[in-house]
């Protein structure tokens, strides 16, 4: 009889505590787990400049061969009259203008905006109508601000180089201009 009472003392199972402490865990890995997943408009809106930043390079390097004055437009184009031309297939994003013949880069963000807080807003620094592209292989200096929601992101050139996509610190400060 002695022995029986002392295998089921023994075999007890877990106390609060141990359980209290699995559950801490268990939480705070929940809580560093949630914290790395990345934001899906921030990664969306990287996505698509890093896209833009690939189409203006084509476009610069398409006036530069051509000898032709390209020019890069957020929103659609337009026809002498101010009427958009692509108003009827669901228009356009943005837009090249000047391109040789056959040279059609797309005018569409890869995700289409399901409402209007999903819409990337395109600002041009310091403000003008289109981005000039070429046919100089030296232009002059532009950035580019796309923003979506709370999220930036900064594409600049300084004429010579490349288009690229600037640092976050950057963006942050693209208000002073």
């Amino acid at each position: 009889m002695r022995i029986a009472r002392q295998a089921r003392v023994g075999a007890g199972g877990f106390t609060l505590l141990e359980l209290l402490v699995v559950v801490a865990i268990v939480a705070l890995a929940a809580a560093v787990t949630s914290l790395a997943l990345p934001d899906p408009h921030h990664t969306r809106l990287e996505r698509e400049a890093a896209r833009l930043v690939h189409l203006l390079e084509s476009a610069r390097a398409h006036a530069r061969a051509a000898g032709l004055p390209v020019t890069w437009s957020p929103g659609p184009a337009r026809r002498p009259g101010g009427q958009a031309l692509g108003e009827g297939n669901g228009g356009e994003d943005f837009h090249f203008s000047g391109l040789p013949a056959g040279a059609d880069l797309p005018g569409r963000w890869l995700e289409a905006a399901s409402d209007g807080e999903d819409v990337i807003r395109i600002e041009l620094l310091p403000a003008r109508a289109a981005v000039a592209l070429g046919p100089e292989p030296v232009i002059e200096p532009q950035r580019i601000l796309l923003s979506l929601n709370e999220h930036r992101v900064l594409l600049a050139t300084d004429g010579l180089a490349p288009f690229a996509v600037q640092p976050s610190a950057t963006a942050a400060t693209a208000d002073v201009r």
